[in-house]
């Protein structure tokens, strides 16, 4: 099965600094994927360019055979996008801007009705959706944000942080509806700096640091590979704490950990 997402050669400078740097991953289809690093690490400019609203500096990134950036209407079609701040339009209520995005995605009436009460009943924002969304907490808009993702049942959700802000309640829903979204065959990809979180959730895993990859595979792989059972908070100390301008991998030579 190709990769959902592949990602060759990107880099994204802006004047002097780099943010990513020479990063190449492919995401398999199906599962969660977890994107792991310390902030600055260059995941949100990695999701931004995954979704076109920024243009690489060099490289290619593929999502279901598309340009990211020149197909990202198309993109948009197939991928559901939770930024880590969500914005919307203050003068818009909560559903008003649920039915905005579902007629966007061409989805009737009904089936935005639907499948945006089941997430709100879900999420506890049932009682929210007629107040406007400049009155939301930012948990609230992150919710929000979660129902216009998952609103038109994307292929690719990819989810920025997506527990900043979030109570147990709703982090809790949150797992449940990544976990339901893999099971259905889809795939999830998120950033988190909750480590703990990732290793119960992902099937795979990718650490980012200084815009370049450090490691990527499934935890075992990775335990397998450093030849310990160190659990994923270690790992991530230990390549975020030794990763230079190359990573180097366990037979001593220069290169990618994956």
């Amino acid at each position: 099965m190709q990769p959902i997402v592949r990602i060759l050669d990107i880099s994204k400078r802006y004047g002097e600094f780099t943010a990513v740097d020479g990063l190449t991953l492919d995401i398999p289809a199906g599962g969660i994927f977890a994107l792991l690093g310390p902030n600055g690490a260059g995941k949100t400019t990695l999701m931004k360019m995954l979704m076109g609203m920024l243009q690489p500096t060099r490289g290619d990134l593929t999502v279901g055979g598309l340009s990211a950036f020149r197909d990202s209407v198309e993109v948009k079609r197939i991928v559901g996008y939770l930024p880590d701040e969500p914005v919307f339009y203050d003068y818009m209520r909560g559903r008003e801007i649920i039915r905005f995005v579902g007629e966007m995605h061409g989805l009737h009436p009904l089936l935005i009705e639907g499948r945006s009460a089941d997430l709100a009943e879900r999420l506890l924002l049932t009682d929210a959706l007629d107040e406007f969304a400049e009155n939301y907490s930012r948990g609230m808009k992150k919710k929000l944000g979660l129902i216009c993702a998952m609103l038109h049942e994307p292929e690719l959700l990819v989810l920025d942080e997506p527990t900043n802000g979030l109570d147990p309640h709703g982090t809790l829903v949150l797992h449940e509806l990544m976990r339901e979204v893999a099971f259905s065959g889809r795939t999830v990809l998120f950033s988190t700096h909750l480590l703990d979180q990732a290793q119960r959730l992902c099937n795979r895993i990718a650490v980012v640091h200084h815009g370049k990859l450090a490691a990527e595979g499934t935890l075992s792989d990775l335990q397998s590979r450093f030849g310990t059972s160190e659990s994923l908070e270690s790992l991530f100390f230990r390549l975020t704490e030794s990763a230079t301008d190359s990573a180097v991998d366990c037979s001593g030579k220069e290169g990618v950990l994956s």
